[in-house]
């Protein structure tokens, strides 16, 4: 009698356990769901927000375009002013060589007329002097009379010459400086002329500056509003990246992987993202369980192709039988480019490994006999596996995927490189699993 009562007690209490356990994986599920949905409501808003910045962008530079032609414009208007006014000054020094010229010219003149007068005030010293001796005296002072009347002719062609001399040099020293003044007031000319091109010249540059300042500005929004969609492009990365790791494949959407993992999780002690982490690196989750040994496939990518023989044949001849399944049709792992093919499933195992594990698996899953292409079979398949290689503590969980994918030879660099691919990838799902276990909390 007691043991009856004792019995109907552990199944009440693996009833109310199963039943807790059910609910808490039904909140998951459903927390997976929402939370999926509220991160792709998120991401079309932020989206919705990159195109508003992308047109604002579009608008700021359609102004810039516009303020730079201005200053295109501006700029060669500057220089346009500047060589004219460098022409202005070489005009302004030929003017003012010309005027140089004219007043040496002039300073000549005068220094010839000068010396001139002296000529002309000796003559007419000398005429003084004949005029003070009596024409007798003068006569008697010449042995010849053609001498005397000579010197007398000489003077008065001299005063003559002198005379006319001055008359030119009066109307050429007149001449030259009428050329002097006229260089003077046109040199005074281009000088105001060349103070208003500098004028005008420094107003132009006032206005670039201003235009400037503006498109620096404006440029200055831009990058702003470019920052802004750099932030919003990184989130709406984020969120994508979240959406790819709960999207799963469309065999095991991600919430069922992640109540396949708890599930084997308890059995075995390895941590759920761990198991995630090694399917997704194995078969992305079942969305790529092999594209060998299909109907489609040539019979160099058969099964008895792919598989070692002596390993494998047998063993895979004996799981699809018992499971009822065509081996000539199911999807195997296709051989890299060396070594053999021919794993089986999310977990990829091949079937002489298959067939030490699935006992165990059915003794965890129920199901007897297990299929290895049966996703929650699998997750069970790989976490046994993997706990029996050291994988129930974190420290071990390294060396448990290289052993899972090189075997014998989880030392080699291929063995390492898996091991660090896993680990990058449990980080992300680990992430996954404690926002969405917060979700559930609250």
């Amino acid at each position: 009698m007691k043991n009856k009562y004792l019995l109907a007690f552990c199944i009440a209490v693996i009833g109310i356990t199963s039943t807790a356990w059910f609910a808490h994986a039904q909140q998951l599920t459903e927390a997976v769901i929402d939370h999926r949905a509220k991160l792709l409501r998120e991401l079309e808003g932020i989206e919705g927000e990159i195109k508003q910045f992308e047109t604002q962008i579009e608008g700021k530079q359609k102004e810039a375009a516009s303020l730079q032609r201005d200053i295109n414009i501006l700029d060669s208007k500057i220089t346009k002013t500047k060589l004219e006014i460098r022409a202005l000054d070489l005009t302004i020094q030929t003017l003012q060589g010309k005027i140089v010229e004219k007043e040496k010219s002039i300073t000549s003149i005068v220094q010839k007329v000068d010396r001139e007068k002296l000529s002309l005030a000796e003559s007419l010293r000398t005429l003084a002097e004949y005029d003070e001796i009596s024409l007798l005296e003068s006569m008697l002072a010449y042995e010849k009379m053609s001498d005397f009347l000579g010197d007398i002719e000489s003077l008065d062609t001299v005063q003559e010459s002198l005379q006319e001399s001055f008359v030119v040099l009066r109307t050429t020293k007149k001449e030259e400086e009428v050329a002097r003044d006229e260089f003077v007031d046109r040199r005074q000319e281009q000088s105001e002329v060349r103070a208003l091109q500098l004028l005008e010249r420094k107003q132009l540059e006032v206005q670039e500056k201003e235009r400037r300042d503006i498109l620096k500005a404006t440029k200055g929004k831009e990058s702003e509003y470019k920052k802004l969609v750099s932030d919003r492009q990184k989130n709406a990365a984020t969120i994508r990246t979240q959406l790819f790791l709960l999207q799963g494949s469309p065999s095991i959407p991600f919430e069922k992987a992640v109540e396949y993992a708890e599930k084997a999780s308890k059995k075995t002690g390895v941590r759920p993202a761990f198991i995630l982490g090694v399917i997704g690196q194995e078969s992305a989750l079942g969305s790529n369980v092999g594209q060998c040994n299909l109907s489609t496939s040539s019979e160099s990518k058969k099964w008895r192709a792919i598989m070692k023989p002596s390993r494998d044949h047998a063993p895979y001849l004996r799981i699809t039988a018992t499971l009822g399944l065509n081996p000539d049709t199911m999807p195997l792992s296709c051989p890299m480019s060396v070594g053999w093919g021919g794993a089986m499933g999310p977990a990829q195992f091949i079937p002489s490994t298959w067939e030490i594990y699935a006992p165990k698996v059915a003794a965890a899953t129920g199901h007897n006999p297990p299929n290895p292409w049966t996703p929650e079979d699998a997750f069970m398949a790989s976490a046994i596996y993997l706990g029996e290689l050291g994988a129930n503590a974190r420290a071990g969980e390294h060396t448990a995927a290289a052993k899972y994918f090189a075997g014998g030879n989880w030392r080699s660099s291929l063995g390492r490189a898996y091991g660090n691919q896993v680990l990058v990838k449990v980080e992300k799902y680990q992430s996954q699993i404690d926002l969405i276990r917060g979700i559930v909390v609250r």
